[in-house]
């Protein structure tokens, strides 16, 4: 009943992943924080999503979490500050009022203005800082090899998401026909021989780590061939919304679409 909430635990994770533009085989410590990490289902799935890789448990989830809110509790202040701020200095009577503006632009020059407001006499200053820049040629340089090289990031990106989209299938489906839900829906030679199929996905993906997005592609239709019939058999039995056919495909999606796990720019 909770199969499709305890797998959503896994999005975070994917998510972090792809913000950090790094690969699940490049962690060296998975270290659970938070309550929810008691749950042995939860502790078994990061396990199965990282390949077997022993948990960390030496944290205390309702500690970390105490002292998190500790030390970076939420501001409530609401303090506005603004881009223009203006503060007078009181000096002594018949001494020159004079205003001070401030203005730093985009590329960090400063310019200082003065205005005498009794004389109205007004002076400026520019003031720039070069050192440690890039100057405007390698600026523009910069910009067209971004362009020249924008071609081979987009392939290596949606072949980036074939793979993921392969492993993301595999591991689903396999969860999937695991679950002890399953038993009774699908025969054991079934269950068996969609297992062996995952575990071949996923051991070919381990060792083609530089295969090409028409070999990932290739290897996800050979999946569904397998997977196929026993999702279909699974709908004609009248499984409810959220069964293994429908969280494994919302999960890989197509074999051009799933969750990004590493990521190019």
């Amino acid at each position: 009943m909770n199969s499709d909430l305890f797998r959503g635990t896994l999005e975070p994770v994917e998510k972090a992943l792809r913000d950090a533009k790094m690969d699940k085989s490049q962690i060296h410590d998975i270290v659970l924080v938070g309550g929810s990490t008691r749950i042995p289902k939860i502790q078994k799935l990061l396990q199965d999503f990282f390949n077997g890789r022993e948990l960390n448990k030496s944290i205390n989830p309702d500690e970390a979490v105490a002292y998190g809110r500790l030390f970076r509790p939420p501001s409530s202040w609401a303090i506005l500050l603004t881009t223009c701020r203006t503060c007078c200095c009181w000096t002594w009577r018949r001494c020159h009022w004079i205003e001070v503006t401030f203005d730093i632009d985009a590329n960090g020059i400063l310019n200082v203005s003065a205005v005498d407001k009794s004389t109205g006499k007004e002076n400026k200053i520019t003031i720039t800082n070069d050192k440690g820049r890039l100057s405007k040629e390698e600026i523009e340089r910069m910009v067209q090899e971004a362009d020249k090289y924008k071609a081979e990031d987009d392939l290596q990106r949606e072949k980036i998401a074939a793979k993921n989209a392969l492993e993301s299938y595999a591991f689903n489906m396999k969860s999937s026909v695991e679950d002890e839900k399953m038993k009774g829906k699908i025969s054991e030679d079934e269950r068996k021989k969609v297992i062996d199929k995952c575990n071949q996905a996923i051991s070919w993906l381990e060792n083609n780590q530089l295969a090409d997005k028409e070999e990932y592609e290739h290897q996800l239709k050979e999946l569904e061939k397998v997977c196929n019939p026993v999702i279909t058999k699974l709908y004609q039995g009248g499984m409810p919304a959220g069964s293994c056919g429908e969280q494994a495909r919302s999960s890989a999606g197509s074999s051009t679409q799933g969750p990004t796990i590493e990521e190019v720019d």
